[in-house]
């Protein structure tokens, strides 16, 4: 039977649905970020298209509202449901999407309160996370290589959708069937949303384009809207997108993901007396310029903290060492 885990990390909260060894579904939230559902006070900047689309700050950020009452004029004092919440893009960032309410201000569901009944899991738990394959999951958010029996999949994220592509040394309907399979649990697992393209192997007859649609539809649960395999073996998925995807918060953010991640093997390391940790030195001074986190990590390992910059390890090769083994 499926069933949520969740964690309350240093920086990052973090939850999976996993089933047996399995991970389903994972999710992360940063504390502090705006969150889908929630209700701010704010003021109307811009209008884009009158009576349609605008933009509106408030504290901590800006939306872009959509749609917009032909009442509401530029400067005036609105409240904003947030419909999605901000995307990070490399260079440019997506700004949360919001719609003008009359609803009391509050801060949106947490991850926690989204996932329902849930095991809360803290260092002395075991590592329930590590069996199911979490630091597998975050590489492959992170990386984009995802493997499957008889072939793997290369995922890109660029601004207009998340394409995945198969390769493989199986027949290429084979390939085509498993390679769909494998695209649509990686959607439901790294919560991947918008707009998703999948290259499949070019096939040649309707039954051989039919049976990876199938394919897809047997592991991505609904709702989505899907093409057809054209007859170039591609298929366009739109999934309701209401977060970022594992992907685009990892890839957008590589120090940081890179810093929490050894936060967390920081929690979990065995030994006595003082921990080391080393890292590269740009996620080294990401652990600097967040005090908070040395000063929540020391108490749950009940050790002393230092910091070691180490120039010639990459950014996701930090470790964490005991003066005691």
């Amino acid at each position: 039977m499926p069933e949520w885990l969740y964690e309350e990390g240093i920086g990052e909260n973090r939850a999976i649905l996993v089933d047996g060894d399995s991970i389903l579904e994972a999710a992360i939230e940063l504390p502090g970020a705006i969150r889908f559902g929630a209700v701010v006070e704010g003021r109307l900047t811009q209008i884009h298209v009158p009576g349609r689309r605008g933009l509106a700050v408030f504290d901590g950020g800006e939306a872009i509202v959509e749609p917009l009452p032909s009442r509401i004029t530029q400067g005036q004092k609105v409240r904003i449901e947030i419909t999605r919440e901000p995307i990070p893009e490399q260079g440019r960032p997506k700004p949360a999407r919001g719609r003008i309410t009359d609803s009391p201000c509050g801060a949106g569901a947490s991850l926690r309160e989204r996932i329902g009944g849930v095991a809360s899991l803290g260092p002395g738990s075991g590592d329930r996370f590590e069996a199911a394959g979490w630091t597998e999951l975050l590489e492959e958010a992170s990386v984009g290589e995802i493997g499957f029996a008889g072939g793997s999949l290369r995922m890109s994220v660029t601004p207009a959708m998340t394409l995945f592509d198969i390769d493989g040394a199986l027949p290429p309907a084979e390939l085509a069937v498993a390679g769909a399979a494998a695209a649509g649990r990686a959607i439901r697992r790294l919560g991947i949303g918008g707009s998703i393209g999948i290259d499949l192997p070019t096939l040649a007859g309707k039954a051989e384009r039919q049976a990876p649609a199938a394919a897809l539809d047997a592991v991505l649960p609904q709702p989505f809207e899907r093409t057809g395999v054209n007859g170039f073996g591609f298929l366009q998925i739109v999934r309701r997108r209401t977060r970022p995807s594992l992907p685009e918060l990892l890839q957008c953010d590589p120090v940081g993901a890179a810093a929490r991640a050894l936060l967390r093997r920081a929690e979990r390391s065995t030994g006595i007396g003082e921990r080391t940790l080393r890292a590269a030195p740009s996620v080294i001074a990401r652990i600097e310029a967040n005090p908070e986190w040395l000063d929540k990590l020391a108490p749950r390992i009940g050790a002393r903290i230092a910091l070691q910059a180490d120039a010639g390890l990459a950014i996701s090769a930090g470790h964490v060492h005991s003066l005691h083994v």
